[in-house]
């Protein structure tokens, strides 16, 4: 795995961090995200900082210039990333857009402070289940375990994000285009 395709990853998280948008204000959000549990993701973490930490300024300013646009940004707490939900995609509950591999999710119960969720994804091959807790209609934590098998062996990832709302003016970062219904 390497630092886009981890920054990808952590993008898709956004989305599916988003999923219990009735509680959340439209604008721009920073989430921040953390996995652990799985050797193979730890490892390819600590090797991406450490990469990262290798280059010589110039070409880590680049590209972290290049993860900014993006609104990703990689530090010791996580990778963080910025994300833009519009009114729509709030209303539709459709935030996992973003969401590669055949996903289908189900809500298991929702309250205003709370969100119980459980995914399966064809492509790769992999399941899992989170709670969202909702801080008001500004912030969130969200912890979740997914399932996958990875050269042939199962693997469980611990992932626990935070969110909070920065704006109502998402700037350069473009909301995710929603499927068509």
């Amino acid at each position: 795995m390497n630092l886009r395709t981890f920054a990808w990853t952590a993008a898709l998280l956004v989305g599916a961090a988003s999923a219990g948008a009735q509680t959340m204000k439209p604008g721009l959000w920073e989430v921040t995200t953390k996995m652990a549990g799985n050797p193979e993701t730890d490892k390819a973490m600590t090797q991406m900082q450490k990469q990262m930490a290798s280059m010589p300024p110039a070409q880590r300013k680049q590209m972290e210039a290049m993860l900014g646009k993006q609104g990703v940004g990689m530090g010791s707490n996580g990778v963080t990333a910025k994300t833009c939900v519009t009114r729509e995609m709030i209303d539709r509950g459709e935030m996992q857009a973003r969401q590669q591999g055949n996903c289908k999710t189900t809500i298991i119960d929702r309250t205003s402070r709370s969100m119980k969720m459980n995914f399966i994804c064809a492509n790769p091959a992999s399941s899992g289940e989170g709670v969202y807790t909702f801080q008001g209609d500004n912030a969130y934590t969200m912890n979740m375990k997914v399932s996958s098998a990875v050269k042939g062996g199962p693997k469980t990832t611990t992932i626990d994000s935070s969110g909070k709302w920065l704006g109502s003016d998402c700037g350069s970062i473009k909301p995710v285009a929603l499927p068509k219904q």
